[in-house]
């Protein structure tokens, strides 16, 4: 405020207004009637500008006051200038608010920040889709009445946040989340989730490992071991003996390096945890390299393969979902009979992006399709069947799927053909 503005400037101002008007009014003979016009005149002034302060402040849309004499030039510009410094900090309180918000969508984990009442305040995507949040509609709402899991609100209620506990994801039972809460200020409370799934696995996946590869390499280890013993005499082999002998070891040795190569990509899949809103996926770009890669492989057979896709890209991995999509459509070349039908599309599903390859092959029967994504498992039990493959390739199928939170859907009736899909939720989507 300007320091001309005090109690004695007023007072000044009123008396050289006063003093002119009473002297006239004494001149006159009339010195009070004119007197007390006068200060009613004052009056009608001042309100008529307090009427003005009133409209701008509430009605008018413009940030400028308008002009005013006197004392009011003071209220006026005092208000503009407060206006100006709140506008400032809420403008650097929104800064700060967006690099918070900014710096929690970077952390891998799941972020959720609530109240001392238990009412959502804000939560990162990873938060949305671990616990299947939404946010801001679900702003405000009592986080034991979203994530209505008995030891998460047993967890809450108790209060006690010096140990962290376990639950699976409201979304994906198969994900299991390691859970933290940590006071956040004094009325609001930080919960940081992350995906300790596969660390709970890993153990037991490298058993399963152990047992699985001796198993599967015991045969072909066995036939080369076989045929070796049969060279050391390879004098008194004929021709054609030598040559069968020569083809089954290249055969079971491209056999097995096809298995190692396969064990390492699940390997890469299982060790390889990034967060995924940090890569973008052009699906059509990749599946339109695919379908020039799948009409060669498809050369042979003959298939009648067609593909339809829709513009949508998504978060993710790309390596993964090419792994995906290979082996799914090579799965079908491989297993219909030649001159098939095979139709693959990549299209929109309601808020989601769905996946498929169908065909008319040999279909399925229904015992088989609930462990087709089980590692090694495979419906036709030789093991050196021409047909059949190392039963890794829908597991890696489903690896895959697993880190976009997605499953592997399969449908098919035998001698009818198969369906094999998979979706991908509107949260991982980028909208055009």
């Amino acid at each position: 405020m300007d320091r001309r503005f005090s109690a004695i400037f007023i007072f000044k101002s009123l008396l050289w207004f006063i003093a002119p008007i009473g002297f006239l009014g004494w001149l006159l003979g009339y010195f009070w009637p004119v007197l007390a016009l006068a200060l009613v005149a004052v009056l009608a002034w001042h309100y008529f500008y307090q009427y003005k302060l009133v409209d701008w402040l509430w009605h008018r849309r413009a940030m400028l006051p308008p002009r005013a004499p006197g004392s009011w030039s003071y209220i006026y510009d005092g208000i503009y200038r407060t206006q100006r410094r709140s506008q400032q900090r809420r403008r650097a309180l929104v800064r700060l608010l967006r690099r918070f918000r900014e710096a929690a969508e970077a952390i891998p984990d799941a972020a959720i920040v609530f109240s001392r009442t238990g009412g959502l305040i804000w939560c990162n995507k990873l938060g949305q889709f671990y616990f299947g949040l939404k946010w801001p509609s679900d702003a405000g709402i009592r986080l034991s009445n979203l994530i209505r899991h008995p030891e998460f609100i047993a967890y809450l209620r108790q209060g006690d946040f010096t140990h962290e506990i376990h639950l699976p994801s409201p979304v994906n039972a198969d994900v299991e989340l390691e859970v933290r809460v940590m006071p956040y200020s004094d009325e609001q409370f930080l919960l940081i989730a992350r995906d300790v799934t596969q660390l709970k696995q890993l153990e037991q996946m490298r058993k399963d490992f152990v047992a699985n590869v001796s198993h599967e390499l015991k045969t072909p280890l066995t036939v080369l071991q076989g045929y070796l013993e049969l060279l050391e005499q390879s004098d008194a082999l004929p021709p054609a003996m030598l040559n069968k002998a020569i083809t089954e070891m290249q055969g079971q040795s491209e056999r097995m390096s096809h298995l190692v190569n396969q064990l390492l990509s699940l390997s890469r899949m299982e060790i390889s945890r990034y967060d995924l809103f940090e890569r973008v996926v052009d699906m059509p770009q990749l599946l339109n390299v695919i379908a020039t890669e799948m009409n060669q492989l498809n050369q042979a057979k003959q298939h009648q393969l067609s593909f339809h896709i829709d513009p949508i890209k998504i978060h993710g991995f790309e390596d993964e979902l090419r792994s995906v999509v290979i082996n799914l459509i090579a799965n079908a070349i491989h297993y219909t009979p030649a001159q098939g039908v095979i139709e693959v599309s990549w299209r929109q599903v309601g808020d989601e992006a769905e996946f498929t390859v169908t065909d008319n092959g040999p279909g399925i029967a229904a015992e088989h399709l609930g462990r087709l994504t089980e590692r090694f498992y495979r419906v036709d039990k030789d093991r050196n069947s021409k047909t059949g493959g190392t039963g890794l390739g829908l597991a890696i199928v489903q690896q895959a799927l697993d880190h976009h939170h997605s499953r592997l859907e399969i449908e098919s009736t035998p001698g009818q053909g198969s369906r094999f899909s998979f979706r991908i939720s509107q949260e991982l989507i980028i909208k055009a």
